[in-house]
């Protein structure tokens, strides 16, 4: 086992190596603090530089410093130095009164703070002078982003939202026997856009540049199914999202599985699923057994996925100039994609997360 030199060597009493090991013990203690504690005990024991930072995780160089420190100034070594430079223009009243304002909403008419509007908040109702720059540099030291916003839905408390998400993932995962599972959806108002000037593609060192200007040729919408099973994906181009469409390409699904088999359909609850048209159309249908989402959880119907690719593949960065383009595209896309097709695998199981 290597040694501390002669020279480098820190003793340390029994009072004092229980007071060290209380600190490395202690909650509240910094990371810091902790480490320079550990570094002094490692010492204490007689053990090398090389090895002490190995063990702690530090630089040579730092076990070094704490053990100098350590023997020119004892325990209040281990506590951070001062640290140098201008002492805080505005204290802690005034960084609380800005923190406060940001997080509140404005009381006029304007719906959202900026530094400026803050600083003269400020100055007008607690006669605090401060630049809107250092607003801005409280702010973000704090971590605190009045000016960004992110969308959430806030889902309807169902007590039986698990029950249904898991008899949606059973399903995925346990397909019904003597029958095809189908997840289907519409997606609509796709728009049909060009450039008003052509796109400059890539190249080396460069990025592709795009006109951000863009005409209109109208839109398109589109009812897919997936087969779960095997990956491949039936569509129609429709003109209205409405229950007339929907039961009309349930009836080419029907035409498109085998007699002896039953059809299983994952859906959300659209009007168009949903109506007494539907309900109706499918209850002289019994081949149809209909699994419906939880409300406001689309993101569990598979087809969902396979729009993504869609959008990712030919919507995102397409340029279409009629209807008819589009829609083309489309027709094209999907049988493309059903040469190659494969079963997405499923892995979400519907249980609930757990605290941590």
């Amino acid at each position: 086992m290597s040694r501390a030199r002669s020279d480098d060597v820190i003793i340390i009493g029994g009072r004092r190596r229980e007071k060290l090991q209380a600190l490395v013990r202690k909650d509240t203690a910094s990371v810091r603090e902790v480490r320079r504690a550990r570094i002094v005990l490692a010492a204490g024991d007689g053990h090398a530089n090389a090895r002490i930072a190995r063990d702690v995780g530090v630089h040579v160089d730092t076990v070094r410093a704490v053990r100098r420190r350590y023997r020119a100034g004892g325990w209040d070594t281990l506590s951070d130095r001062p640290r140098p430079g201008r002492p805080l223009t505005h204290g802690l009243e005034t960084r609380i009164a800005i923190v406060a304002t940001a997080t509140s909403v404005p009381s006029g008419p304007e719906t959202a703070w900026t530094h400026a509007s803050i600083a003269a908040y400020l100055a007008g109702t607690r006669q605090i002078t401060i630049s809107p720059s250092q607003v801005g540099r409280i702010l973000a030291c704090l971590d605190v982003k009045p000016h960004l916003v992110r969308g959430w839905l806030n889902r309807p408390d169902d007590p039986a939202f698990f029950d249904k998400a898991h008899a949606i993932c059973d399903l995925y995962l346990n397909p019904p026997r003597n029958s095809v599972l189908i997840s289907i959806d519409e997606k609509t108002g796709i728009q049909a856009k060009s450039r008003r000037h052509p796109t400059r593609r890539a190249a080396p060192g460069r990025r592709a540049r795009r006109e951000f200007e863009y005409v209109r040729h109208g839109t398109v919408s589109l009812i897919a199914a997936m087969n779960v099973t095997t990956g491949t994906v039936q569509h129609a181009i429709i003109t209205r999202n409405d229950s007339t469409a929907f039961t009309a390409f349930l009836a080419q699904l029907e035409a498109s599985v085998p007699d002896n088999l039953d059809i299983h359909l994952v859906l959300d609850n659209g009007s168009s699923h949903t109506s007494k048209a539907t309900k109706a159309w499918l209850a002289l249908h019994p081949r149809f057994h209909t699994h419906h989402t939880p409300v406001h959880s689309s993101w569990l119907n598979m087809i969902e996925i396979w729009f993504s690719i869609l959008t990712s593949k030919v919507l995102r960065r397409g340029e279409f100039t009629s209807r008819e383009h589009l829609a083309a595209k489309i027709d094209a896309f999907v049988t493309h994609y059903n040469t190659t097709a494969r079963p997405f695998r499923w892995t979400y199981d519907a249980r609930p997360l757990q605290a941590a």
